[in-house]
């Protein structure tokens, strides 16, 4: 294989997938697109609930897990990552949420560096093949496949108006104009298959005579000369390798990732450098710092509707059943993702726009990824959308193949903690509205006897779970705390940009994968107008 390459793109996650596309599209580029894990053939990985499968297999994994927190009871939080073609669009539950218009507007708020709300949106259209919506708002020529589901549970469309009887707003587009309301989810899905971005951008690029894709590569660092990145050093089966870049190395490794491999390579702060006895290349105070994801609380129903996931488990004649309506019509608890329906509110009537989001899973367990129950049961998950609690990331340790350590510091913020326990008792209001409280038996968990505001706290802090959507390691800005500019080059070095989720100043309203696409998108013009000049 050639060593040299004009572009060097670390990780084939949702960023890495898209500017492999874009930039291998004019054939006078050479791109290496270096993966740590192997390729999606796995056919669970593209059966929407297929996810499952996977929330704990190292294959596909990195199967990270936080440090114990005194904050979150003392637990070891699991932390899911895509280690795989797809990243973590491969093993994600499918939910396609882009955020509000003023989390891009905060990122942007004089509008002069291209990432307010009107200026990422035709980044977000150009990726998006939306099946069901066509306006403004949406794209319909894109890559990534976007769909509505093909039928409606009981459970979905109950929780939805009793949302409505509540007095929240009716929303058809949690993308559109406004975010705010209750309604359905709109799915990374096409035709029953996940639409990952290995299927949407990756996959029928193979053949690009200009396109390299190194799989089960680790990288362990990058290659410095006077504060130039040169190029990569990477670990395959037991071995070292090393390739180098005419033009730029991009990182596009997520928001734990992304942030170890610059530590190890010089760049990071001069404590953790130092203390391992690295090589300083760059003092950046700011890497593996602004760590964000959403901590949630899970309400768990029992339910006199026999028409859960769990009631499908448990009976074989049902999973026949269900294997041949999603064999022949692509339909059925198959093609569901994690969430169906959800409601975007305000805590209070005063604020511009909702911070807590409430959405409905059709199965129940103890929690993310165990066992479901056995008996028919649903799932209500609560979200803080813009927590205040922020951690941080450190290598701990000087080889690669060790995860680094992660003090994800959940639900230490007072008002945070105010806030989801308010959280969880609007939401249990609106569950004992109609209709949907005519289709539940009973709390299981936390359970009635749980009221008081203390008891909520506790139970949300010894069973409190996550979003999966870890951001913020790499901030974008000009502040010293920050890591890349507002062109994704890293601080302090040349030829180094970041492309992922760790480049986020503050977590967007809701899940990740959306805006880390557009990210990947717009950051591919900003590279391809950089070679031009």
């Amino acid at each position: 294989m050639d060593q040299k390459f004009d572009y060097i793109i670390v990780g084939a996650g949702s960023a890495g997938c898209v500017l492999a596309n874009r930039l291998s599209a004019d054939k006078l580029n050479s791109v290496l697109l270096i993966e740590a894990g192997g390729w999606d053939l796995n056919p669970w990985i593209h059966i929407p609930l297929g996810y499952g499968k996977h929330f704990e297999n190292s294959k596909v994994n990195w199967m990270y897990s936080s440090e114990p927190d005194a904050n979150t009871g003392q637990r070891r939080i699991f932390q899911p990552r895509g280690k795989i073609i797809g990243g973590s669009s491969s093993i994600n539950g499918l939910v396609y949420i882009r955020g509000q218009k003023e989390d891009f507007d905060t990122w942007d708020p004089e509008k002069k560096y291209g990432w307010d709300y009107e200026s990422v949106l035709p980044y977000f259209k150009k990726s998006e093949c939306n099946y069901n919506i066509k306006d403004q708002y949406h794209g319909t020529e894109g890559e990534l496949s976007v769909s509505s589901s093909v039928e409606t549970h009981l459970l979905a469309k109950s929780f939805v108006e009793s949302g409505v009887n509540c007095g929240y707003p009716i929303n058809k587009d949690f993308n559109g104009q406004t975010q705010e309301g209750f309604g359905h989810l709109q799915m990374t899905i096409k035709k029953g298959i996940r639409s990952s971005a290995s299927n949407a951008f990756l996959r029928g690029l193979r053949k690009r005579k200009n396109l390299t894709i190194i799989t089960h590569g680790h990288v362990e660092k990058i290659i410095f000369r006077d504060k130039v990145a040169k190029g990569i050093k990477l670990i395959r089966k037991g071995k070292e390798f090393e390739y180098f870049s005419n033009k730029e190395i991009i990182l596009s490794a997520g928001a734990f990732n992304t942030p170890q491999i610059l530590q190890l390579s010089g760049i990071g702060p001069k404590d953790v450098l130092n203390r391992f006895g690295i090589k300083e290349v760059a003092i950046l105070e700011g890497v593996g710092k602004n760590l964000q994801d959403h901590y949630n609380g899970r309400i768990v129903y029992k339910t006199n509707l026999k028409n859960t996931l769990n009631d499908v488990l448990i009976s074989p004649v049902k999973l026949i059943f269900e294997g041949l309506k999603y064999i022949f019509f692509r339909r059925g608890f198959l093609n569901m993702g994690s969430s169906v329906s959800a409601g975007f509110i305000k805590s209070k009537q005063s604020l511009k726009r909702p911070d807590l989001h409430i959405s409905l899973i059709l199965f129940s367990g103890d929690k993310a990824g165990s066992k479901l129950h056995k008996w028919s049961g649903f799932s209500i998950i609560v979200r803080l959308l813009r927590p205040k609690s922020i951690g941080q990331l450190y290598i701990k340790s000087l080889n690669p193949l060790v995860q680094p350590e992660i003090l994800m510091n959940y639900f230490s913020d007072i008002e945070d903690r105010k806030l989801l326990v308010n959280a969880i008792k609007t939401t249990r209001k609106i569950m004992e509205s109609k209709p949907i409280s005519n289709l539940i038996n009973e709390e299981y968990s936390p359970g009635s006897e749980i009221i008081s505001d203390n008891d909520i706290e506790n139970f949300l802090s010894t069973k409190g779970g996550i979003s999966y959507h870890p951001v913020g390691t790499c901030k974008m800005g000009n502040s010293k705390d920050c890591v890349v500019d507002y062109d994704l080059n890293v601080h302090g070095v040349k030829k180094l940009r970041i492309v992922d989720a760790s480049i986020m100043p503050t977590i967007t309203s809701g899940n990740t994968n959306a805006p880390v696409i557009m990210i990947a998108e717009k950051a591919s013009d900003l590279i391809l107008n950089t070679s031009k000049t």
